[in-house]
């Protein structure tokens, strides 16, 4: 594995002149790596043109634009693109250090682009109008490297990068609409994933299911599951599954055989009287009064 360690030895590892210490665009097209992967200490945004052979190209499917992909790793990240190279055969890597972000606004905000923490599998995959765009937020950040350095060069440099992690996050959310089908899919396998979770009796002996516990079931990264949630129902992981289980409470409570008492047990609430006061603040109606109420 090749650990590169700063801007500068990514460029000399790349073969691409250092204009900045801290920032640098790469044209990948000529790289050519004999290590398995590689290790990136700064912040990395690939956009790939082309892909190496037997590569699926980082998740793309049928449903998928594919004129270009982006993939978004953060410092320490290792990269691997696949069997037959480390990086892609064409396309532009964006290298920017941490610390140029010291001052700026991206610096309170890069926290916010959670896409720099999906897997690779979790890719962007761009149309030809989209790809433009980015390419033309690459062409400034180029441009602005190739100035003299000064004490505006950070800030305009960050913004340009920011631009673009922006219109990232709006590609992105396309993305989650044009896989509306397979997002479905992920919800319906949630569900019985949330189902069985609660028949087998762990919600008394784990505790609530955690995002880190759904997303390795389903697959996923943990802050792509957490997005694609939210996008998709508009709650929280948390929110979710306390509808669901107050939901569960209610079939429960429609059977007649199920007391308060043992309903809370079973879904897991601390005591039956938290169980009562949150039903009833949900509902408008005590547990017990539901209950005789559907009977």
């Amino acid at each position: 594995m090749l650990d590169i360690k700063t801007v500068y030895d990514c460029n000399r590892h790349l073969g691409c002149k250092t204009l900045h210490p801290q920032a640098s665009i790469i044209n990948l097209e000529y790289p050519d790596l004999e290590q398995d992967a590689v290790k990136f200490e700064f912040y990395t945004v690939l956009l790939i043109e082309k892909c190496n052979d037997g590569c699926c190209c980082c998740g793309r499917k049928y449903y998928d634009y594919s004129n270009a992909t982006m993939v978004f790793l953060k410092p320490g990240e290792i990269f691997r693109m696949s069997e037959a190279g480390v990086l892609p055969d064409k396309g532009w890597l964006l290298a920017f250090h941490p610390d140029l972000l010291h001052r700026t606004s991206l610096r309170n905000r890069i926290q916010n682009y959670t896409f720099f923490s999906y897997h690779k599998e979790e890719a962007l995959h761009l149309s030809q109008r989209e790809t433009a765009t980015i390419t033309c937020c690459l062409e400034n950040i180029e441009e602005e490297l190739h100035r003299s350095i000064d004490t505006h060069t950070a800030t305009i440099l960050s913004r340009h990068i920011e631009l673009m992690l922006d219109y990232c996050t709006r590609f992105y959310e396309r993305q989650f609409i044009t896989r509306e089908n397979k997002n479905k899919n992920v919800l319906d396998l949630l569900e019985t994933l949330l189902n069985a979770y609660i028949d087998s009796g762990q919600l008394c002996n784990a505790g609530l299911p955690t995002p880190e516990y759904c997303a390795m079931e389903l697959g996923l990264s943990v802050p792509y599951f957490n997005d694609l949630l939210k996008f998709e129902t508009g709650k929280t992981l948390d929110k979710y599954f306390q509808l669901k289980r107050l939901d569960m409470a209610k079939k429960m409570l429609q059977k007649g055989n199920s007391t308060p008492t043992t309903v809370a047990q079973q879904l897991g609430y601390p005591n039956v009287q938290y169980f009562s006061l949150l039903f009833k603040k949900i509902t408008g109606i005590a547990p017990n009064e539901y209950r005789h109420s559907r009977n």
